[in-house]
């Protein structure tokens, strides 16, 4: 496939076949050695109905279902333009949430063990059921799928800052319980407030550097700051919401005459009946995902006060894995879209308008989580960024968990991580080693890309303490 260099850190893929756009890639050579498969996808991606601009792909692009995990694409919501679950992913709604404490490492340092092993024992996580709150019944979980972080905070689980710095203040508006199948529930039941495993974590972590003081002030923090990292998504429920409604569009495309060229890239038109329903379930399974990092926000908290007596206070949460209904503008006319992020994260300029009040001049945090024992990044939006104001989400997979596993075993990956002072706490030695860094690319090398294309700026480099795995 021939990538054409428009600039660096920007590829063209010009368009052909059934290709409606071309595909624009934001990445350098070295971060593309492997990526022919998901290149494909991007490819694929171009077919489809009232797609606008191009089909985009980011520096942390990997191959996943259907679109790229690094994915962006928007289609015209009024010409035809459809909805897509592969464009989203079965987490639905994971997502990053960052919160500062009112200590640095120093002060931290001698609670830090009794912090880790507090953590341990509070934030469920792996791959079965388990959380911090079990709902008392169906009624209580249809209140999560429609009120997301506001309704746990209203249970008292956070405060209001909670809610402010939270995209969407908390809750996707237009979540449809309805729409979400009992198989989709029962799974849901029993997981709220949990890690789930793979790649999710909470970390503790200290600001490294700065390189924006007027950007980290704004959100909250300073060098030598202890932070708390929270990634994990909407667990079984959003899976099981995925799987339903690929199924359902599978078999409604003929009717609305779509073709694609790959089957886990079924879509409907986004005012369907079967587009509405995907977007109805799939804000309740994002409400899902927010109260799940709400409740385990809660969780570490109460750890913290506990065993160290320090606050922790929410800097942001953002998604990375979702499909929203935006207005931008396209060949210099104001245009609705559905623009679908997977492995990508909204990164909204200084100024916009649903960006709270104290951050609008800074612009919107954009949260990027690394791998165990390198960094992870604070970024902030940009004027002008390209693919819809969207960047990356993280480091992106080079290996699969199989293969991880090969290379090292979970007790060696913990001692190297406890010899470079990071204290480790996994649910199984396995989980572990499926994430060594090594299974990565290199997050600074996705970061610099990312910035060099124009589509972020970078505002601090966050280093891991402490690290709680499923």
């Amino acid at each position: 496939m021939e990538l054409v260099e428009d600039h660096p850190y920007r590829y063209r893929i010009e368009r052909h076949g059934s290709m409606r756009v071309p595909g624009v890639v934001f990445a350098s050579r070295d971060l593309l050695a492997d990526a022919e498969q998901s290149l494909a996808q991007v490819v694929n991606v171009a077919t489809l109905p009232g797609i606008v601009t191009a089909s985009y792909a980011m520096p942390d692009i990997h191959w996943g279902y259907g679109f790229p995990i690094g994915g962006v694409a928007a289609t015209d919501v009024d010409d035809g333009g459809v909805v897509s679950p592969g464009g989203v992913g079965f987490d639905i709604s994971c997502g990053v949430r960052l919160l500062a404490a009112d200590c640095d490492r120093r002060e931290l340092e001698p609670a830090l063990p009794a912090v880790m092993d507090g953590l341990d024992r509070a934030i469920p996580r792996g791959a079965g059921p388990g959380g911090v709150w079990r709902p008392t019944g169906p009624g209580e979980l249809e209140r999560i799928l429609e009120g997301g972080s506001r309704y746990a905070v209203e249970q008292g689980y956070g405060e209001e800052r909670d809610l402010v710095r939270c995209e969407d203040r908390g809750a996707v508006a237009d979540a449809d319980v309805a729409q979400v199948s009992v198989r989709a529930r029962q799974r849901g039941l029993g997981q709220v407030g949990s890690l789930g495993s793979a790649n999710h974590f909470l970390e503790v972590q200290q600001v490294a550097e700065v390189y924006d003081e007027q950007a980290a002030a704004a959100f909250g923090f300073a060098v030598g700051q202890v932070c708390v990292m929270i990634h994990c998504g909407s667990r079984g429920l959003g899976h099981q919401i995925c799987t339903d409604h690929v199924k359902a569009m599978d078999q409604a495309m003929a009717r609305y005459g779509i073709t694609v060229p790959d089957r886990q890239l079924a879509c409907t038109p986004v005012d369907s009946p079967e587009g509405r329903d995907y977007l109805g379930a799939m804000a309740a399974a994002a409400n899902y995902g927010r109260a799940n990092r709400q409740l385990l926000t809660d969780a570490a908290r109460r750890v913290f006060q506990r065993a160290a007596g320090i606050r922790l206070s929410l800097v942001y949460d953002v998604s990375h894995n979702l499909a929203k209904i935006e207005t931008h503008t396209v060949d210099g006319t104001r245009r609705r879209l559905c623009v679908h992020r997977k492995g990508a994260t909204r990164a909204f300029p200084p100024g916009h308008p649903d960006l709270p009040k104290d951050l609008r001049e800074a612009g919107q945090p954009v949260l990027i989580p690394g791998t165990m024992g390198t960094a992870s990044y604070v970024l902030a939006g940009v004027p002008g960024g390209d693919a819809f104001s969207s960047t990356c989400h993280g480091a992106g997979r080079t290996m699969s968990r199989h293969q991880a596993a090969r290379t090292i075993t979970g007790r060696e990956l913990g001692a190297r991580l406890e010899r470079d002072g990071i204290r480790v706490r996994p649910r199984s030695w396995r989980g572990l080693s499926e994430e060594t860094p090594e299974a990565y690319k290199d997050v600074g090398a996705v970061v610099a890309a990312s910035e060099g294309a124009g589509l972020c700026r970078t505002v601090a480099r966050l280093v891991p303490l402490g690290v709680v795995k499923g």
